[in-house]
C-alpha cells in the first residue's frame, strides 16, 4: 500500500504485477537472513580459545544490526503466521546451531564430546537471539539498547561450560 501511495498508482495494480506477499517475504529473507551465510568458519576461529570464536561468529553475523529495525520486526511479525518464512528462520537457527558446533570444535584447545559441543552451540545461538530479540525490543520502544559485553560474558560461561562438561 505505501508503495502504490508513493508511485501515484492504485494499490491493485502493485498487487497485480508482484508476487504474492509470502513470496517477497522469502526473498527478502534470502536476500537479507541467508540461511548458509557462511562458506567456512575457519577466518572466525581463535585457536585455543572458543569464547573469542564465539564473540567473532557474533560480530560476523551482525544480527544486532545486521539490517534495519523495521525489517527484524517484520521478519519476526510475519513467522507467527506464515509458515515458510517460520521454516527459513528454523532452517537458519539449524545452520547456526551447525556452524556453532564446528567452530567450538575447531578453536577447543582439547577434544570436547559431541553432546557436549551440541549443547553449548544450542546455548550460544539462543543467546544471540535473545539480545538481538532484546535490542528489536527496544527499538520499537525508542529506548537505548544495552550494551554488548553481555554476549562476551556468555561466551566465556560456554566456553566454561565445554570444559565442565567434555
Amino acid at each position: 500500500a505505501s508503495i502504490a501511495s508513493a508511485a501515484h498508482v492504485p494499490k491493485g495494480l502493485v498487487f497485480y504485477y508482484s508476487p504474492p506477499k509470502t513470496d517477497l517475504l522469502l526473498a527478502l529473507l534470502s536476500e537479507r537472513l541467508p540461511t548458509e551465510p557462511f562458506g567456512d568458519v575457519g577466518p572466525l576461529v581463535t585457536p585455543g580459545d572458543p569464547a573469542a570464536s564465539l564473540v567473532n561468529l557474533d560480530a560476523a553475523l551482525n544480527l544486532r544490526d545486521h539490517h534495519s529495525s523495521v525489517m527484524r520486526v517484520i521478519i519476526w511479525r510475519e513467522a507467527e503466521t506464515h509458515p515458510d518464512v517460520r521454516a527459513h528462520l528454523r532452517r537458519f537457527r539449524d545452520y547456526l546451531s551447525d556452524i556453532t558446533e564446528r567452530l567450538l570444535q575447531a578453536s577447543s584447545p582439547y577434544p570436547v564430546q559431541p553432546g557436549t559441543l551440541r549443547a553449548c552451540a544450542t546455548a550460544w545461538v539462543a543467546a544471540m537471539f535473545s539480545v538481538a530479540g532484546n535490542d528489536r525490543l527496544h527499538d520499537l520502544d525508542d529506548l537505548p539498547r544495552q550494551h554488548g559485553e553481555e554476549l562476551g560474558n556468555v561466551a566465556r560461561v560456554v566456553a566454561a561450560g565445554m570444559v565442565q562438561l567434555g
